[in-house]
């Protein structure tokens, strides 16, 4: 049995761009419903699981920072929010306040079918040439086909960008990863150079370990040069 398409809901007041969005994520084969303001997505969130989020910012009522913050108390689902405002300022605040990905508009197909692409991998747990399927290290196995992290104390509830991070620690258990090394593991955008976005993601992160029974010391910080996973 094949397995069945992935589910995405597009939020975006323009009619010309939730047709270009829908029609070209249909043309690749996923399933894209389509709703023109934040309370409508929300509840359209509520009642069926999505696989991806595509958030405009500036929506009517509910903006889209809003809609982003409400949806990650429900769902840890990847969110690509789509914005002509691309001032790294608003990338950083799209990251910090759980977002997945931010692409400025206009923008190509190409360019779009790529980064949901990226997204629903990272969120699956897909494969990556050359990475292998797990790591243990301190007690925490870390699985990317599953997407899992667990242990003794059971899984570590993670965020698809918390995820590639502790990743990134993980396989580099011991050694010190800077903060540009987590930006282009975790985001992979070279271009970024606002880290400070890191450290709020690493903060999850531990509070997330912590949560789980884990120690939130195994990820440490290393100060002027960036965080090491306790081997």
């Amino acid at each position: 049995m094949s397995e069945a398409p992935s589910r995405i809901l597009v939020v975006d007041d323009e009619p010309s761009i939730t047709e270009f969005v829908s029609y070209a994520l249909k043309k690749e084969g996923y399933n894209a419903d389509v709703v023109n303001n934040g309370e409508d997505a929300f509840a359209l969130a509520a009642k069926n699981t999505y696989d991806l989020f595509i958030l405009d910012i500036m929506l009517p009522g509910i903006d889209g920072y809003e809609l982003c913050r409400r949806l990650r108390s429900k769902t840890t689902a990847p969110v690509l929010f789509l914005s002509v405002r691309d001032t790294e300022l608003d990338k950083v605040v799209g990251l910090e306040i759980g977002g997945d990905d931010y692409l400025a508009k206009p923008f190509g197909v190409r360019e779009l079918i790529a980064r949901v692409r990226a997204l629903l991998r990272r969120g699956t747990g897909g494969d990556y040439p050359g990475a292998s399927n797990s790591v243990t290290a301190s007690g925490i196995t870390l699985d990317e086909d599953a997407h899992t992290a667990s242990g003794d104390h059971g899984e570590i509830d993670l965020t698809p960008r918390e995820f590639e991070l502790l990743a990134s620690l993980m396989k580099n258990a011991g050694k010190v990863v800077s903060r540009e090394d987590l930006l282009r593991d975790a985001w992979g955008w070279e271009y970024l150079t606002e880290t400070k976005t890191v450290d709020t993601h690493i903060k999850r992160l531990r509070d997330k370990i912590q949560s789980a029974g884990y120690d939130p010391a195994l990820v440490e910080t290393v100060r002027g040069y960036g965080y090491r996973f306790k081997a």
